[in-house]
């Protein structure tokens, strides 16, 4: 997961005797739950917006809500009030592929100063249609008269600018502030500048067409007489940054509206379609997808998907290498960006600050003002040590995907380097395994995905003591040397591909030596320090199957153990079994469900032959996204066991979208079809397909190989799944193994 502990303790158990331990872990604190305010939320390039239901961003305690640019919040206050009161919320809905956000509102009961009433509820429609486009939030407000005879109606927008850094607004103090310029008021909008620490000048420029009315730094005021149904258009902007040029706001509006759709579409294209028998999967698909496009932010090195929103809207290693294995059979483009990106920041020499190391790959960016001064340590920060092994494993799969040789032969030099990291940084202790270990007291504790300060611990619930190797961290690391001989074989050193092979089986035999534990039916959390086992029955163990680290014969008990009652919850299988110490479904990473670790958990069923196993996770998602608002699966949810006629239990600062979490269904639809390629003899494969019990049939519309692609319809008959093509371009051959 990003950098957060999210509602994790900021201090660690006491040692005995002594004062709790303060944790350097940026947590979130769970002041507020996103939860209870659904937000809406809008993203392009390096800018998001999160907006509660009417649209506004009310400022407060714990608010997440504003306009955010590279990390920081340009706009923390935006207030719609008509005749002094809140418009009533009519509905809110962002469009199907995330390009715009529309609320309609109608006017409540109005009263004059004496009581009387002056303008009746629902007379009144108030349209606001927002998107974001090049560090700017357009709005077109659309007021129109529903009543028999002329109305007039004052319309006040209140905003501010708090230009908090993003870590801020997560909840960590700081002991000072740069200094917020006077506001400079024009007749048709407002400019708000904040100087910061890091001597960087950031502005907020607000503009509207038609002029208020009235106009002050703090309100715009519109008064609007409508005759009965005349309709009178509001624009305003909200320009992050501005430059000295800008276009009339009507103007500008309509241009960007063009050029934001032409973008999404151009980008959305490349990917391969899914649609079904299930009207409502088919919602959850779309959005998954849309939410997907809307992540990717273009970088010189291609699409690259950020992590989530609100806290995590910025480049992450992890998150992203994950999301592009995820989303590789739909559409490679995303981890050529994502190789690219990374290669491009690779660590080239030792930083303890950054946790940085020669060969390491990124875990996170940040642009804003705390990561600039040093405040936080994220600027370019390399504390994951996953992210590395991940890095070379999707190389490797981009390269049996594509066959795109003259990419993994630019990326060969960078892989070098990462393969040379997991030899001479990533074994601490020379004992065969990829352990962490943070080098300075402001990096991470657990550098693994989950990574809360309590996530690693013994049977009794004792933290473990570092350095700290993770069980997946080396199915990763198997997975990097497999794919490295692969690569290797394939650009002509066969002696090299020997080689990496040979490390490959050394690794298998001697995890299955050191994590498998007959008594618990599964690998081990992890070993500490002291090499002692952390004998903790956990999904991280499910990672062996996704990377083929499991010895076949281990297969079987470790999917029993993963499907048991205690760690799956019926809706998916939980970070924590039941049965563990720290278990609690309303934690983190200690008993939660989170999507994107069962996508990958049942990608290894899959891998083992457990289709079926990985079909009953797919339906225990697909069931939780029915009860989830626009069917979108979160970043966790709380792992409460499943009732009859109750929906799953969220997680209070959850973030939605997640980009693993949206490309969850998406993987879980290859894993179930067995969907497969092999660019050699231009081939796409189902291998034993598997239909999940919500879904009768499945197409998919566009999948690509070799400069050609097909259009596919998959149909349960009976108990087996029959492939029928339904269109080809190029030459394309369909195989169906039963």
């Amino acid at each position: 997961m990003p950098t957060t502990n999210a509602a994790a303790a900021p201090h660690a158990p006491a040692p005995a005797g002594g004062m709790p331990q303060p944790l350097a872990q940026f947590f979130i604190p769970a002041a507020a739950s996103l939860q209870e305010r659904q937000p809406r939320t809008l993203k392009h390039g390096d800018t998001f917006a999160v907006f509660d239901h009417n649209g506004d961003a009310l400022a407060g305690p714990g608010s997440p809500e504003g306009l955010y640019h590279r990390d920081t919040r340009y706009l923390s206050h935006l207030y719609l009030t008509t005749g002094g009161a809140r418009p009533m919320l009519l509905s809110s809905t962002l469009r199907d592929d995330n390009a715009a956000l529309t609320c309609d509102l109608t006017n409540p009961d109005l009263f004059d100063e004496a009581g009387s009433l002056i303008l009746g509820h629902d007379l009144v429609h108030i349209r606001r249609s927002r998107f974001l486009w090049n560090a700017t939030c357009f709005e077109r407000l659309a007021v129109r008269n529903f009543d028999t005879v002329a109305r007039s109606v004052r319309l006040t927008l209140a905003f501010a600018a708090d230009f908090a850094d993003l870590f801020e607004v997560r909840g960590t103090t700081r002991s000072r502030r740069g200094e917020h310029h006077k506001p400079q008021v024009h007749p048709d909008g407002v400019t708000l500048t904040y100087a910061g620490l890091d001597k960087r000048r950031r502005q907020t420029r607000l503009r509207f067409e038609p002029a208020p009315n009235q106009i002050s730094a703090e309100v715009a005021l519109f008064d609007i007489t409508l005759e009965p149904g005349e309709l009178k258009p509001l624009f305003i902007e909200v320009r992050c940054d501005p430059d000295e040029v800008a276009l009339p706001t009507r103007r500008a509006f309509f241009l960007a509206l063009r050029d934001s759709r032409r973008a999404l579409r151009a980008s959305s294209s490349r990917a391969a379609s899914i649609s079904s028998s299930n009207e409502i999967f088919n919602e959850a698909a779309r959005r998954s997808v849309s939410d997907l496009y809307m992540l990717v932010t273009d970088t010189p090195q291609g699409p690259y998907p950020y992590a989530g929103i609100p806290w995590f809207s910025t480049a992450f290693g992890r998150d992203a290498l994950i999301t592009a294995l995820q989303m590789l059979w739909l559409d490679p483009a995303i981890a050529h960006g994502v190789l690219g990106y990374l290669a491009a920041n690779q660590a080239t020499s030792l930083d303890p600050a950054a946790d940085a190391e020669p060969g390491k790959i990124l875990h996170e960016m940040r642009q804003g003002e705390m990561a600039e001064l040093g405040e936080v340590p994220f600027r370019r920060y390399y504390g994951s040590i996953d992210s590395t092994p991940l890095f070379i494993l999707l190389a490797g799969a981009y390269l049996r995907r594509t066959g795109d040789q003259d990419t993994i032969r630019a990326l060969w030099p960078h892989i070098e380097a990462a393969l040379a990291w997991i030899d001479n940084h990533g074994d601490v202790d020379g004992d065969g395994f990829v352990e962490y270990a943070r080098q300075t007291a402001e990096g991470l504790v657990n550098q693994g995905w989950k990574d809360s300060h309590d996530s690693i611990f013994h049977a009794d619930g004792q933290l473990a003591r570092g350095p700290v190797a993770l069980a997946e961290v080396q199915a990763y690391v198997f997975g990097a040397w497999v794919a490295a001989a692969e690569i290797a074989a394939t650009l002509g050193n066969a002696a090299l591909a020997v080689d990496f092979e040979a490390k490959a089986e050394r690794l298998r035999k001697r995890f299955d030596k050191a994590f498998f534990d007959a008594e618990l039916g599964t690998y081990v959390l992890a070993l500490d320090g002291d090499k002692r086992p952390c004998r903790v029955r956990a999904s991280n163990a499910g990672h062996a199957l996704f990377t083929g680290l499991a010895l076949p014969e281990r297969a079987a008990a470790v999917v029993g153990t993963l499907m048991a009652k205690p760690s799956f919850s019926g809706w998916g299988v939980r970070t924590l079994a039941a049965t563990e110490a720290r278990y609690n479904p309303m934690s983190y990473h200690n008993g939660s469900v989170w999507p994107h670790d069962n996508a990958l958990i049942a990608a290894g069923f899959a891998r083992y032959g457990f289709r079926r196993e990985a079909a009953r996770i797919f339906e225990g998602l697909y069931a939780a996204s029915i009860y989830i608002d626009l069917h979108r699966l979160p970043e966790l949810f709380c792992g409460f066991p499943r009732q009859r006629s109750h929906g799953p239990t969220f997680y209070p600062v959850a973030c939605s979208p997640q980009a693993w979490a949206a490309a969850t269904p998406l993987s879980l639809v290859q894993s179930c079809l067995g969907l497969g390629f092999d660019t050699s003899e231009g081939q796409i494969t189902f291998d034993q397909p598997v239909m999940a019990d919500f879904l009768n049939e499945i197409t998919l519309r566009g999948v690509a190989i070799n400069g050609g692609s097909i259009d596919v319809s998959l149909r349960r008959t009976g108990t087996e799944v029959v492939a029928n093509v339904l269109s080809r371009r190029g030459h394309v051959r369909v195989v169906t193994m039963s």
